[in-house]
């Protein structure tokens, strides 16, 4: 892994482009990861489609957040 990350690293900083490495990692890293990109997604769906999603916090628990009024508490 550290070997991959350099070597996608270094070709970048080179401007050598390395799509399907570069491309590679990012795959391997998002299996590695605990939380990914599906969280934000399921907010997105909730945000612009009115879905719901699971709370990390409590698993089994499904909510809808009124997102206009989630911005105002900002």
């Amino acid at each position: 892994m550290p070997a991959w990350r350099r070597v996608v690293s270094e070709a970048v900083r080179s401007g050598i482009p390395v799509p399907g490495l570069a491309a590679s990692l990012g795959w391997f890293d998002t299996l590695a990861t605990a939380r990914g990109s599906a969280n934000l997604i399921q907010a997105q769906r909730d945000y612009f489609g009115s879905h719901t999603y699971e709370r990390v916090e409590a698993p089994g628990s499904f909510v809808h957040t009124d997102w206009p009024d989630a911005r105002k508490r900002d």
